[in-house]
Order: structure tokens, then C-alpha cells, then sequence
């Protein structure tokens, strides 16, 4: 009996035979020695009666060697080949006559150890050699399990065969697809692993030699043998198989495009198993006539394995990456879309989430996927793994999902909505969010491109969640400051990032910015189409009052979107663009800024003149000509050409708000629209194609309107002086052609000339005709701009100023800004009396605006647009002369160096155009004449502010042959001739006192009318004008308004009265002006007595009730009152001296006239040291009043002054002092040496304190009133000799306050009021 010795492989009765070559002292992995004889492990496994439990001790052992000695048994058996291939035929016969599982396992390991230690392609052979015969010799198909079991798994550790086996063993090949209709499973799975195993070799080789009619025959039985296939093996072996096929396009059209018949039925795959083992060709093609696979992958998705579900949604991915088109509609007919959306929701493994989004991705291509609503029932499955997918660790799952949820919400019809309510919409936007919020940024991309779909219209809920849109807008601008998007060349602080890592990260930046701005963009144009949809502008579920202001409005994402565009978008994106322009980025870019302009309509204008005073017109143009150049980048040159003309179109009716004639609009825009894109160059290179002759000039005139929109807002994108020359070339070159600019592109080249002509040469003739006739080819007004450099171009070239200068001027005051009365420049009281005595600190600050400002400029620059003003004054229509007037009133009030100059020029000019004036009133008689009846009150104002702007001595007034005799006759007459005026002056000055409010003419009506009366009568003294109509007037009834219903009475109207009073007094009450009905209450019965007839018509009655009243005034210490009231004393103290000297002494020496003074100065210092006071003392001493006396009155006077010191006085009371003071010196008071000497050193100090005129009580008879210096318009000046009955109410509607103002102006005419203290 043959037995084993110890451990050692070998026959002891047969091993002495062997010789010694074939044996081997070898050692194990433990360190165990032992012998090995070939020959005897030969026979061993040859021989019949070792067991198989032996044999299997034996196969283990050199199973062992070879894992332990790798390379001894190989020197061994290579001695003789012929040897080692017996060895391999014994193991090989006993994978066929073996029935112990577990010595055919070591067989098998055995038999595939070997060949891989042989590793010659001779042993390979012999084997296949030795398997084709097996199955040649009729071996049953049972049988040869082993066999194929020991192939598949030679394959798998030796690559190499499965190459010699595709191609040069066909028919065994054949025979591996025929055996797979045996219906035992085992079989089936050891022959599904050969093939496996083939298929799977590296490199391909196999699969790639596969026959046509091998494949063809794989594929048809495959897919029998994977649809009974019932052991768990058997399934991923096929499983594994189909993997590997579908990688090959000639498998999968063969697994797909098969015939429909059914399987061979059951009980003719048992007959094959019983009878044959070789398919037949009719067997086959029944098996090819029917394509079960989108079924067995959707029982492979069904099944709980998650590698099988893995491998069925590689495979359909597989399938479909070779034809999505052609595919596609089997697997979701077959309902695959749901069951891979359920999958979604269950699974767990990254493979099997990414597998299946990648599944879905291809079968989105498809149409029929949306039809069958497999994305409206799968969204709410692919949100939950979307957010499942981000807590995984292998980034390139959740990146495939959002690419998936991409493509869902790209390709989803507009008709099936995928969010009906808001919630669902919410969590979309919540999980797209946190995939924008990702680490990673590849994720962070993929997810903004999904959140670019979602911004799309056909998906946003019902009401829209404004609120979640600008949420995920705010969380996509929250990733940049962490994207490096600078050149490396310019990159800082990038830490220990490598090269590679630099330039992956720029990259991936880059990338992310790109899909941003798609987002954005697609923001916008949402937030643009729920703003034209009123039933999508709100939330129906919001409070109306809360709507503009509520956080799920239209509004809010409109202001949100301008706000992160602004702020964070456009310096982001030009940053990156900065050192590398990116042709995307910047399309993206101008395409955004674009939708702005309609995003917030309110903030427009404000957003276009912030981009075009940043520079985006040069910007644009720029980049045009860097990337656009050359017909590259169309899409590029698209969405700059359309910023740029929305820009433009902004820019321009900002320009001109006034005009808004559409057919110039339209012109420009369409001008702009056909040449912009073909405006590829740099603004360097603009310059000669203006020197181009071009029969077409819109590109030229394109190049106009670019620059001048960018030189409005301060970008010159050429120096001045070649912007210059080129209009000046192309206006030139137009004018010879006879050719007619559109009106706003020469509205802009007028722009250009005047902005670019400081650092540009004076224009010849010829330049100034050229322009000339240009601007004469359009109405002035249509081209005027508003801009100072406009005013200077015009005026100071004289051939344009005489066609255009009073057309510039007058566009230019047209659009002056409007200001109050106050802010116009007006003089200004202060209500109190400590106030008034302190007129320099109580006078308002008169500011000019930037239009008058700009004004006063050109005159200094150019004098002769005086005259064009003036002209202005006398020609133009109410509201531009008033505008000229108040232009040339300021210039003569607050430019002293040069008033004489400008008086001496509109002196003559003035006394023109009243002359015009009158010969036209004359010669039209009772015709209306419009333009006197605006022009002419505008005269005489500026002829008031030319003689107090420059006053002419005395003697000037008294020389007719002198311009300012004839200047004030000419005025005077012009008044007193209006009939219209008398006439409705005596209708106002009338009214009965004792008349109600209701039938009264408006008190400042009232006041304006006897102040206008007393000014008449004072001017017409002076100059003894003509009058030709009087008016009556009522002195009784106006000293007993004064004397007995001063209480009832407005202090308005009081000063008023005292002023037409004084102003008669001083006529000693006879004027032609008015005619004085007298009465019995003032001077008594007939017939009169010598007292009343020497003062009438005021009699001794009169002048005693009317002094009285003015004592009463006096006491009553109201500020304006009190100055009038002292005035009118003076001058009826004047009058009584003139008629009646008695009376007049009797006035001044009447014990109520010492009670009066007693009173004033015991009231207080603020009191008899106030100017009016002195003015009341030195009034008495002139008229040598003895209720003035040395002690205590005027001593305490001084005292008072001494104390106080001179400094702290008043300009106004000082020279009233010093009045007072000169009175003394010039009466005989009973004073001492003592007193004279401190009267004169109080005189000496007065007068070192100021180096002004002293005034005088008693003004000129040439004098012009300080009323006449005002700012406002004369109520009553008179307009022509037909002046409507509604003018004069219209006109009185100033304040009781400017009128008391007024009546303190009438009220003297001294030096100091010329002076202006009011």
C-alpha cells in the first residue's frame, strides 16, 4: 500500500524508482522542510487507490510550496516540459473524475498556481488545448463544471489567456454560450463566470476581439439566463457580466434592439439540458426575439441588494450614454425613472446615489420623461437624497445630484409645475442653499446652476417666495470673497498653495463666478418678468399696506438685486477682469447691467449716471475692441452694444428732461443700435475715422453721441483738444456736403465744442460760419443744454454771441433754479427794535445760485452780455425779464469794482427802451401793447437798482442834459400818464374806513396804494412831470382815521397814511398829483380864521388833532410806527413853520410836547438813546422847542452815551448822535464850558469812528427813495395805459411784514437809508 512519509510528498514504494533530479528539499511559510517528487506527486494523483482525502493533503502542501517558494517548483518542472505538461493533464483529468468538492478546489487552486508560475503561453495552450478536447469528446455539460469554474478562474489571475482564448479557441467559445441553456444554476454561474472573467481582463483585448456572432449570441442568452436566474450568484455574476457589455455600443444594441418575441419556455430548456449540449440555430433565434433588460434591471433596483442597485443603474447609465435618444424611452416606459427615484430615497451608498443620479441625468434628455410626470413625482425624492448627499464625504455625489436637479428643472415643460405650493418651493431653495454653501467648490458651482434653473418663471410657486429668491441670491454673493480670481502674476496671500493647487483654485473660481453670473442674470430677468405681471408683483397673503415695503415683494428683490449688483457683483467681476478679461464673465456682466435699468425704474437715472461717471462707457468700449475685434465673441459684442444703448438712452433723456420728441429719440436709438456693433476699435484709433470720408456718417455720428455722453458724466476717452478738432472737422465736412445732422447728435457735438474749448485753439471765420449755419439748421431751443461751458462758447466768439447770445441767455435763466422772495436776494427786517438797531447783524445773507453765479462769471469775462440782459428786460416775456432783471440787480449790488463801468453802459441802454416804451404806448393809443405791459415795471426796477447801485450827485438830477435827468423824467412821466393806474389808485385809497373787511380792497392793497401815491407826488415835485388825471383824496377823514380809529385800525395801514402825509406836507398839501377835500372838523366854519387859512387845507384844528396823533404814535414805542410817526412830524413841523410860525411854536413849545419827552426818556436807555428818539430831540432843537432842556434832558443824554460808550452805538443812532450833538453846539443852551468841551470831544470821537457821509434831515430834491432799491415788485407800478382790473389784487399779495418794510423805506430819504441800513 503507498503511503505518504511524515510531511514529505512523496510514494514510499515508488519514490526509489524516481530519480533524484525530480526531487527538492523545500520549505513552507511556517519553516517547515520537507521533500517533494514530482514523480511521485504524478502518480499519486494518477493513482486510484490514494484517497481523495490524500490526494487533498498533498494538493494543500504544494499549494504551499508555491505560495511559500515561489519559483522552486517551476526549476523543478522545466527541466522537462513534457513533464510539466503531464502534471497539468493529471490535474486537469481530475477536475473531470474528482467527486470530493474539496480536493477539486485544490485541484483548481492547484492548476491555476501552476500556470501562473509558468506564465509561457505553451502551458496556456495546452490547457485550452486539453478543455476543447473535453468538451469535443462529448463530456457532459454537468461534467465540465469543474472545468469552466477552473477556467473562469485562470482567466481571472492570468490575463494573458483570455486573449488566446477569444482568438484562437472560436469554438470553445461557442460551446461556453451553447452550455449556458443547461438549467442547472451552478453550471450557469460558472459559465456566466468565465465570461466575466473575459470580459473584465485588463486592457480590454477580449472584449475588444470578440467576434460578432459571439457577442451577438452572449447578449441573447445573457439576458435568458439573467431573467430564470434564481441563485443569489448566479444573479451578480450576471449582473457583473451585463456591466461589461453594456460598455461595448455593439452589445448594448444588441441587448436593446432584439426582437420581441417571448423566452423558450421552460420545458424546451429542459429538453436541451436532457439531450444536448449544443444550441441549435432555430433555438437561438427564438431566444433573440425578445429584449427583457429594462425588466431585469428594474428587478435589480426592486431587489434589496444595494450592489445589485448599484450595477442596474451603472448599467441603464451605460446603456444610455451610447444613445440616450434611441434608448431612453424603454427604460422609462419600462417605469424605471420611479423606481430609481424610490432608490433614492431608501439608499444610503455613495456609489448607488451617484449611479442613480447619473441614471436620471441621461433619461432627463429624453422628453417622455417629463410627459409621464416621473420629475413631478421624483422632485420631492431627489430633494431628500440631495440633502442626504451633502453630509457625504465623497463630494462628487451631491455634485451629480445638483446636476440632476439642473437638468430636471432645465428640460421641465413650462405647463407641468413641479412646486404648486410654496413649501415645496422653499425646500428646493433651502437645500440648494446649503449646496451653495458647500466646502467644496465644484459642488457650490453645480448647485448654482441649479439655482440659474430655478430662478426660471414656470417654477416659482403661487404666491412667489420672493423672500427664499433673494435669500439664495444673498448666499451665492456670500461665496466671494473667498474665490481667487486674480492672475497668479498679481495673487497675494494665497499661503502654501503649490502651482498646480494656484491654478486649480483660480480655476475652479473662475468656474463658480461664470455660473454665478448666469444665476444672476437669471434673477434678474425672473424679478423683470414678475414685474410685469400684476398678479406675481405681490404676496395676495401680505397686508396691502405693508406690500412696498414687505420682504416677499417684487420691490424687495428688485432693490436687492441693484444693491448686490452694485456693491458686491460689478467690483468682484472687474477685479477678476482686471489683468485677464474673461469673454463670458463680461457678457454676463453687461447683460446684467442691462436689466437694472427696468429692475427699479425709480433709481434709473441714479444707477446710469453712477456707471457713466465710473466709466463703463470707456470700459465697454474697451473690452469691445480687446475681445470683440475681428467678428469674435458675438455674444459678447451683443450684450455690450445693448448696455451701451440702454446707457446711452438713459443718459440722454436725462440730458434733456424737457424735450421728449420720439422721433429724435428713435433716430439715436436706432442710430446707436446699427453702428455699435461695429464699433470694434480703440478710442485711439477714433480720431481717423472722423477723417474718413464716409457717405453714410451715422458711424461718425455714433462716435459723437459715445463721446459725448462720456464727457458729460467726466470721462474723456480723447484729449480735449482731439475731440475739438474732430467735431470741428466733422461739422465742417457736413456743412460742405450740405449735409443735416440729426438734432441730438448735434446737440452733442455743440456739447463737445463748448466743454473742449479752453485747451483748444481759437476758431476762424470759416470754423464760425461752419457752426453758425450748423446750429441755424435747428430750432436754438432744441439744442440748448444747460452748462456753463455753453454760455462762454456762444458769448465769446462775438459773430455767435450776436445770432445766439440773448437765445443762450434766456434758455440759461429759464432754467434757473427757483428760490423764495427771501432767498432771492430781498432786504430783511428784524421784528424787534434791539434788532433794528443793529441793521448790519439783522440783514440776511444774500447767496446767489450757481446759475447767477455762473453769470456774474461771464460778465467779468465778457461785459457786453450786460447789454444783451438788458435787452432781455425790455423784449422777452414776464417770467425770463424778471429772471434778467434779477441777474443784472445782483451784479450792480455786489460787483463794486466794476458798477460805475456797468451803470455807465445800461444808462443809455435803459433810457432807450422807455423811450421805445412810450412812443409805443403813444402811437398804439387804447391798443393793447403785452410786451409794455411786462417789460415796463422790469425797467423801472432796474433803473432803481442802476441809481442806487451807482448814485449820481445832486447836481446830475438838476442837468436835463444828463442821462440820469432824463432817465427819472422818463419814469415819473411814464407813471403819471397812466390813467389806468390813477384811476384804480383812487378806487383803493376811497375806501371808507368805516366800510366791513368783506367790501374793503385787501389791506396790502391799501398800504401799496398810498405809498405808490406818496412816492408820485414826491417824484413829480422833483421833476415837475406832467399829470394827467389827479386823484382825490380825503384829509379830514384821514386825520380822524389817525386820531380816532388808530385802535381799529392795522399798523400797516397807519404807516402807510403817514407816509402819503408826510409826502404832501412836504408839498405843503398842494400837489397835481392829488387834489385834498378838506372839511368843518379840521378847519372849522366860514368864514375861516387867519390861523385856518394860512394852513389850508389842514387848519389849526387839523394841524393840532393830526400832531396829537403823531404824539400818540410816538408813545405807543412800535418800531416802524414809531420811525413814521417821527418822520411825518418833521415834516408837518416843517409845513407849520413855512405857513404859520406862530403855529408852529405854539406845536413845539406846547406843555404835551415836554410830557412827551419827559415820558421817552424816563422809559429806559434802550428807549431815548434809540435813533429815532435823538432824531425827535434834534427836531425840537431845530425848531427851538423849550420843552428840550439842558438838565436834566440833554445832560442825561450824554451821560447815558458816555457810559454806555460811543463803540457800543448803532451806525444808525451814532450818526443820529452826532446829528443831535451839532444841534447843541448851534443853540443857545444855557450849558457850561464844561458841557461844550465834552459835545465836542463826543463830536470828534463820533466822527473818527466812521468815515461816512453824515446824513442829512432834509433829503435832495433829486434824491431816488430807498423804496425803489428793493428786490420786489412795486405792486402798482403801472403795465400800459389799459391795465386789467384783476392785475394790481394779483400783484398785492405780500406780507403785512414786507410791506411795513417798504413804508420804513418810504419814510426818509437821507443818506443812511441810501446807504441800505434796511
Amino acid at each position: 500500500m503507498t503511503t505518504l512519509q511524515g510531511g514529505d510528498v512523496v510514494l514510499e514504494n515508488v519514490h526509489f524508482r524516481h530519480c533524484s533530479k525530480w526531487s527538492a528539499q523545500l520549505q513552507l511559510s511556517d519553516g517547515t522542510e520537507l521533500l517533494f517528487c514530482v514523480a511521485c506527486a504524478v502518480e499519486m494523483m494518477e493513482a486510484e487507490d490514494i484517497s481523495s482525502v490524500r490526494k487533498s493533503f498533498a494538493l494543500s502542501t504544494v499549494s504551499g510550496i508555491l505560495k511559500s517558494s515561489p519559483g522552486a517548483l517551476r526549476e523543478l518542472l522545466l527541466q522537462d516540459h513534457r513533464v510539466a505538461l503531464h502534471l497539468i493533464a493529471t490535474l486537469l483529468g481530475m477536475l473531470q473524475t474528482v467527486e470530493n468538492p474539496i480536493t477539486l478546489e485544490k485541484t483548481d487552486q492547484v492548476l491555476v498556481q501552476l500556470l501562473s508560475e509558468f506564465r509561457n503561453d505553451l502551458s496556456f495552450h495546452f490547457v485550452l488545448d486539453e478543455i476543447q478536447k473535453q468538451v469535443n469528446t462529448g463530456l457532459s455539460v454537468k461534467r465540465s463544471l469543474p472545468t469552466f469554474s477552473f477556467l473562469g478562474n485562470l482567466v481571472k489571475a492570468v490575463p494573458e489567456v483570455a486573449h488566446s482564448l477569444v482568438t484562437q479557441y472560436v469554438p470553445l467559445l461557442d460551446h461556453l454560450c451553447s452550455a449556458l441553456l443547461h438549467p442547472d444554476e451552478a453550471l450557469k454561474t460558472s459559465l456566466v463566470y468565465v465570461w466575466l472573467q473575459l470580459l473584465e481582463a485588463p486592457g480590454g483585448t477580449a472584449a475588444q476581439f470578440l467576434s460578432t456572432a459571439t457577442r451577438e449570441r452572449l447578449c441573447v442568452l445573457l439576458l435568458q439566463t439573467f431573467d430564470s436566474a434564481g441563485s443569489e450568484k448566479l444573479i451578480r455574476n450576471c449582473a457583473g457580466l451585463l456591466w461589461q457589455l453594456v460598455k461595448q455600443s455593439a452589445a448594448v444594441s444588441l441587448l436593446m434592439n432584439g426582437p420581441g418575441a417571448p423566452f423558450l419556455c421552460h420545458e424546451n430548456q429542459d429538453s436541451l439540458a436532457n439531450n444536448s449540449q449544443i444550441l441549435t440555430p432555430n433555438q437561438e433565434q427564438q431566444l433573440a426575439d425578445h429584449c427583457p433588460l429594462p425588466l431585469l434591471l428594474k428587478k435589480l433596483l426592486l431587489s434589496g441588494d444595494e450592489i445589485l442597485q448599484e450595477i442596474s443603474a451603472k448599467c441603464i447609465a451605460a446603456i444610455l450614454v451610447h444613445s440616450p435618444s434611441q434608448y431612453s424611452s424603454f427604460f422609462i416606459k419600462a417605469n424605471l425613472p420611479g423606481f430609481l427615484f424610490e432608490r433614492l430615497s431608501s439608499g444610503s451608498s455613495e456609489m448607488l446615489l451617484w449611479s442613480i443620479y447619473s441614471c436620471l441625468v441621461l433619461l432627463t434628455e429624453d422628453q417622455l420623461f417629463f410627459s409621464q410626470c416621473h420629475s413631478v413625482y421624483g422632485i420631492e425624492s431627489l430633494v431628500r437624497s440631495l440633502k442626504q448627499s451633502l453630509l457625504l464625504t465623497n463630494l462628487e455625489v451631491p455634485q451629480q445630484g445638483f446636476l440632476l436637479l439642473t437638468e430636471i428643472l432645465e428640460r421641465q415643460p413650462p405647463g407641468l409645475h413641479l412646486f404648486p405650493s410654496g413649501s415645496g418651493f422653499a425646500v428646493v431653495a433651502e437645500v440648494v442653499s446649503a449646496g451653495v454653501s458647500s466646502p467644496s467648490l465644484q459642488v457650490a458651482t453645480q448647485a448654482v446652476c441649479a439655482a440659474a434653473a430655478l430662478f426660471r418663471l414656470n417654477h416659482q410657486s403661487r404666491p412667489v417666495q420672493y423672500k427664499e429668491l433673494e435669500m439664495l441670491v444673498k448666499g451665492i454673493t456670500d461665496r466671494f470673497p473667498e474665490l481667487l480670481l486674480c492672475p497668479q502674476g498679481h495673487q497675494r496671500n494665497t499661503g502654501n498653495l503649490g502651482k498646480s493647487d494656484l491654478r486649480s483654485k483660480t480655476s475652479k473660481s473662475t468656474g463658480f463666478l461664470l455660473q454665478a453670473m448666469i444665476c444672476f442674470q437669471a434673477a434678474c430677468r425672473l424679478a423683470e418678468e414678475c414685474a410685469s405681471q400684476p398678479a406675481l408683483m405681490e404676496n395676495p397673503f401680505t397686508a396691502p399696506h405693508k406690500h412696498s415695503d414687505a420682504p416677499d415683494s417684487v420691490q424687495s428683490l428688485c432693490r436687492c438685486l441693484l444693491h448686490l449688483c452694485d456693491s458686491v457683483w460689478i467690483p468682484t467681476t472687474l477685479r477678476m477682469c482686471e489683468f485677464s478679461p474673461n469673454a463670458e464673465i463680461l457678457q454676463y456682466l453687461y447683460s446684467i447691467l442691462s436689466f437694472q435699468f427696468s429692475l427699479f425704474p425709480t433709481l434709473k437715472a441714479v444707477f446710469a449716471k453712477k456707471l457713466a461717471s465710473s466709466g463703463f462707457i470707456r470700459l465697454s468700449v474697451e473690452h469691445k475692441s480687446l475681445l470683440c475685434a475681428g467678428n469674435r465673441n458675438p455674444d459678447l459684442n451683443a450684450s455690450c452694444c445693448g448696455f451701451l444703448q440702454t446707457l446711452s438712452m438713459t443718459l440722454i433723456s436725462l440730458s434733456d428732461p424737457r424735450f421728449d420728441c420720439y422721433h429724435d429719440f428713435e433716430e439715436v436709438e436706432n442710430l446707436l443700435a446699427r453702428n455699435l456693433p461695429s464699433l470694434c476699435c480703440h478710442p485711439s484709433d477714433w480720431p481717423s475715422l472722423f477723417c474718413e470720408y464716409q457717405e453714410s456718417r451715422s458711424g461718425q455720428y455714433c462716435l459723437v453721441m459715445v463721446l459725448y455722453l462720456a464727457l458729460q458724466e467726466g470721462d474723456r476717452l480723447l484729449p480735449d483738444q482731439t475731440v475739438f478738432s474732430s467735431v470741428l472737422w466733422l461739422l465742417q465736412s457736413v456743412q460742405e456736403q450740405g449735409g443735416l445732422m440729426p438734432r441730438l447728435v448735434l446737440r452733442s457735438a455743440l456739447y463737445l465744442l463748448a466743454v473742449t474749448q479752453d485747451k483748444s485753439p481759437t476758431l476762424d471765420r470759416v470754423a464760425l460760419n461752419n457752426i453758425s449755419k450748423a446750429l441755424s439748421s435747428q430750432s436754438f431751443r432744441s439744442l440748448y443744454f444747460h452748462h456753463p461751458a455753453l454760455l462762454h462758447f456762444i458769448c465769446g466768439y462775438n459773430q455767435l454771441a450776436e445770432k445766439f447770445g440773448a437765445l443762450v441767455l434766456g434758455l440759461w435763466l429759464t432754467e434757473q433754479t427757483h428760490h423764495t422772495e427771501e432767498e432771492q436776494g430781498s432786504v430783511v427786517m428784524q421784528k424787534k427794535g434791539e434788532d433794528q438797531e443793529q441793521p448790519e447783524e439783522g440783514r440776511r445773507v444774500q447767496h446767489p445760485d450757481t446759475e447767477t453765479k455762473e453769470l456774474l462769471a461771464l460778465v467779468q469775462k465778457f461785459p457786453n452780455v450786460t447789454l444783451i440782459l438788458l435787452d432781455m428786460v425790455s423784449s422777452r416775456e414776464a417770467p425770463l425779464l424778471e429772471r434778467a432783471l434779477g441777474v443784472l440787480e445782483f451784479i450792480l449790488q455786489h460787483r463794486q469794482e466794476r458798477t460805475a463801468e456797468l451803470c455807465l453802459k445800461l444808462g443809455p441802454a435803459l433810457l432807450q427802451a422807455l423811450q421805445q416804451i412810450s412812443v409805443e404806448s403813444m402811437s398804439q393809443g387804447q391798443g393793447s401793447n403785452a410786451q409794455a405791459v411786462s417789460s415796463l415795471p422790469v425797467l423801472l426796477k432796474l433803473l432803481c437798482a442802476t441809481l442806487t447801485a451807482d448814485p449820481p450827485s445832486p447836481p446830475l438830477y438838476a442837468n436835463m442834459e444828463e442821462i440820469h435827468f432824463k432817465l427819472l423824467y422818463h419814469a415819473v412821466s411814464m407813471l403819471l400818464s397812466n390813467g389806468g393806474l390813477m384811476d384804480q389808485l383812487q378806487a383803493v385809497i376811497s375806501s371808507a374806513p368805516t366800510l366791513p373787511p368783506s367790501a374793503c380792497p385787501p389791506l396790502a392793497l391799501q398800504c401799496s396804494g398810498h405809498l405808490l401815491l406818496s412816492s408820485l407826488i414826491t417824484l413829480q415835485r422833483a421833476h415837475s412831470a406832467q399829470v394827467c388825471k389827479s386823484i382825490s383824496w380825503s384829509l379830514d377823514t384821514a386825520v380822524h382815521r389817525l386820531l380816532l380809529q388808530k385802535r381799529n385800525t392795522e399798523s400797516l395801514l397807519l404807516v402807510s397814511c403817514l407816509r402819503l402825509l408826510q409826502a404832501l406836507l412836504d408839498a405843503d398839501l398842494t400837489s397835481p398829483v392829488v387834489l385834498l377835500d378838506s372839511g368843518p372838523g379840521l378847519v372849522g366854519s366860514q368864514p375861516l380864521e387867519i390861523e385856518d387859512g394860512a394852513l389850508y387845507p389842514l387848519g389849526f384844528k387839523g394841524a393840532m388833532g393830526l400832531l396829537n396823533a403823531l404824539s400818540a404814535f410816538i408813545l405807543q414805542k412800535h418800531e416802524v410806527l414809531l420811525r413814521a410817526s417821527i418822520n411825518c412830524l418833521r415834516s408837518l413841523l416843517g409845513f407849520l413853520k413855512r405857513k404859520n410860525l406862530t403855529t408852529a411854536m405854539y406845536a413845539v413849545c406846547h406843555p404835551w410836547t415836554r410830557f412827551l419827552l419827559h415820558c421817552l426818556l424816563s422809559s429806559g436807555e434802550s428807549c431815548f438813546l434809540h435813533p429815532a428818539i435823538l432824531l425827535l430831540i434834534t427836531l425840537l432843537l431845530q425848531h427851538n422847542s423849550s420843552a428840550v432842556l439842558w438838565e436834566p434832558d440833554l445832560r442825561h443824554v450824554i451821560e447815558s452815551v458816555e457810559k454806555k460808550g460811543v463803540k457800543e452805538l448803532s451806525w444808525e443812532a451814532a450818526q443820529t448822535l452826532s446829528l443831535l450833538l451839532k444841534q447843541i453846539q448851534m443853540t443857545a443852551l444855557p450849558t457850561t464850558e464844561e458841557c461844550r468841551l465834552r459835545v465836542a470831544r463826543m463830536i470828534e470821537t463820533l466822527e473818527l469812528q466812521t468815515t461816512d457821509e453824515i446824513c442829512d434831515l432834509t433829503p435832495p430834491s433829486g434824491i431816488v427813495y430807498p423804496s425803489l432799491k428793493s428786490k420786489q415788485p412795486n405792486p402798482l407800478t403801472p403795465q400800459s395805459t389799459q391795465i386789467n382790473q384783476h392785475i394790481l389784487p394779483k400783484m398785492c399779495t405780500h406780507s403785512h411784514k414786507r410791506l411795513l418794510v417798504r413804508a420804513c423805506s418810504f419814510s426818509t430819504g437821507d443818506d443812511i437809508c441810501q446807504k441800505g441800513q434796511y
